[in-house]
């Protein structure tokens, strides 16, 4: 795979670390558990969005855009990274925020995410549960090119091939830090959402023929609907990117029992896993995405689903900026 064949700004300085998580893997008995660290893509506090931003605004750029469009959850991670990106490299951004849950809560509505939007200069408009989003913002998308603006739509989590592209690139950085630091790695665990990160990750591995699964945990979806798009994207993806044959469906896996009630909603496992990794590694995880996919590994080492002998790397998408829309939540979990 030859990826400097698409355009590509640059935002961050790579490889991100990969780090064993000893105290985490003596709490649990084994497997022994690293964490790759796409918290650490520096710009607006970081995330996985930075890997897919690096290919969507190099296409936005060769193609005149002065304007990004996306769209997300209130408290979406991708949005904020969208925003700030817009604003480094000179461009406005129109955000469509949708009422994904249900609450009246000042901090959700107002902290986290939503703020940073904001000190971004984004302009947000909202939008009720249950549209169909990505064609929303294609409608802002036509409605902006109507007063002569160049706008880039970029669907939601920028989960397109080309955004698949970053985490193609990253299944690459991995292998190469792991042969470098001699680690023979069983196991790729993540969230998954949009699709983007973990249908780039199973290209980009099955592109140099690593051998390594990718389990996503989700954060939305039913297993059959998450790995269908998955999937979906996978081939895509692998078609931009020359992988010869493709992707076998069986390479695509999502265990979806961790959701809970709905997506963003609080779950028992998801607070004890961000507690955990805060007081056991002084790592934040994210209470939508990362924090119910460490509870989801969690609970499948539990079970012996991971098994103990196993090097397990977990992929931290970042998105800590959000607990600060879940305060009531951790307060009330810390005082009892």
């Amino acid at each position: 795979m030859h990826l400097a064949r698409f355009p590509r700004v640059r935002m961050f300085p790579t490889p991100t670390p990969l780090e064993r998580l000893d105290n985490l893997t003596r709490e649990l008995g084994g497997p022994e558990i690293w964490i790759k660290r796409d918290d650490c893509t520096v710009v607006a506090t970081g995330g996985n969005k930075i890997r897919k931003l690096e290919y969507l605004v190099g296409a936005a750029r060769a193609e005149g855009a002065d304007h990004l469009v996306t769209q997300g959850a209130v408290q979406s991670n991708h949005v904020r990274q969208t925003a700030a990106v817009a604003r480094r490299f000179g461009m406005k951004c129109t955000a469509l925020l949708e009422h994904r849950i249900e609450t009246n809560d000042r901090d959700y509505l107002n902290s986290g995410n939503v703020l940073l939007d904001r000190l971004f200069d984004c302009a947000i408009e909202y939008r009720a549960a249950g549209l169909d989003m990505n064609a929303e913002a294609e409608a802002k998308g036509a409605a902006l090119r109507e007063t002569g603006a160049k706008p880039y739509v970029i669907p939601g989590g920028g989960s397109n091939p080309v955004g698949a592209l970053g985490y193609v690139g990253c299944a690459q950085e991995l292998m190469q830090q792991a042969d470098e630091m001699g680690l023979r790695i069983d196991r790729v665990v993540t969230a998954t959402g949009s699709a983007g990160t973990q249908a780039g990750l199973v290209v980009g591995l099955a592109g140099c023929n690593a051998g390594v699964p990718v389990l996503g945990i989700g954060v939305r979806l039913p297993k059959d609907r998450q790995e269908a798009n998955v999937h979906r994207l996978a081939e895509a993806t692998a078609e931009l990117v020359g992988v010869r044959g493709g992707v076998p469906r069986g390479a695509v896996e999502a265990n979806c029992d961790y959701v809970g009630p709905g997506y963003g909603q609080p779950t028992p496992g998801m607070i004890e896993a961000v507690l955990m990794l805060a007081r056991l590694e002084g790592v934040l995880l994210d209470p939508v995405y990362s924090g119910k996919a460490m509870a989801g590994m969690i609970d499948l080492i539990r079970k012996g689903a991971i098994g103990k002998g196993e090097r397990v790397v977990f992929l931290h998408t970042g998105g800590a900026v959000g607990l600060f829309g879940y305060t009531g939540v951790f307060e009330q979990a810390m005082a009892s």
